[in-house]
């Protein structure tokens, strides 16, 4: 299992619908699978990604049902909201990170460089700070807070655009995300919605745990 996240001269603007022209050359892969123990919900999820050689643009359009979205300020824990999340390892060995965002556009972010589990979270990670991502688009068709749920099936999108000066505050310097070889995966989920579920792109084995590095696939860069 892997993707390319296909290269063009022009990004699509971030309020661009998932069939806008911009996002024709995309190549569309969907979350199918689901972990067991989830309560009967699992939301046909499909996600499109481009890049400009400086820019990873991404785009979800989730059909769901049981939408929550509570979190609404950085670094809210919107993995119990219905959620949207892209992890990546930009280079081996270097860390990965997580973007985390609820389906009103709120954003979880965390640079973890030992995802074994502790108390506190992971043996070894930083909350990436705002003024890291201060400058990153973010478009959702929906607006956080949902507090109470919305039950009748909704389809929403969620797009947003990664610079690659966010990687490079971890990894160091990037001429180009031309060629790039990185790793990662794709997952849908949804902690505290009376319909909770965890969805996943490439399979993550035996355990509930989206946070294992070991398991992640190729995401090339044309």
């Amino acid at each position: 299992m892997a993707y390319t996240i296909e290269r063009v001269d022009c990004l699509p603007e971030v309020v661009a619908e998932w069939e806008h022209e911009s996002w024709k050359k995309a190549q569309t892969l969907q979350i199918e699978h689901f972990w067991p123990l989830d309560h009967g919900h699992e939301p046909k999820t499909a996600v499109r990604m481009l890049h400009d050689g400086a820019s990873i643009s991404v785009i979800f359009r989730v059909e769901d049902q049981y939408i929550v979205a509570k979190g609404t300020e950085y670094q809210d824990r919107t993995h119990l909201d219905s959620c949207a999340e892209f992890f990546i390892e930009p280079v081996a060995g270097k860390g990965y990170l997580n973007f985390e965002f609820n389906c009103g556009g709120t954003l979880l972010l965390t640079y973890i460089e030992d995802a074994r589990r502790t108390e506190t979270g992971f043996e070894k990670y930083t909350h990436v700070p705002w003024d890291v991502v201060s400058g990153m688009e973010v478009h959702s068709s929906l607006s956080a807070p949902i507090v109470e749920e919305i039950t009748e099936p909704t389809t929403w999108t969620l797009s947003y655009r990664i610079p690659k000066r966010v990687f490079e505050t971890y990894v160091g310097p990037l001429e180009s995300l031309v060629g790039m070889q990185m790793r990662g995966n794709v997952y849908k989920c949804a902690d505290e919605s009376s319909h909770m579920h965890w969805g996943y792109w490439a399979d993550i084995g035996d355990e509930l745990n989206f946070h294992q590095p070991d398991k992640f696939v190729p995401i090339g860069l044309a």
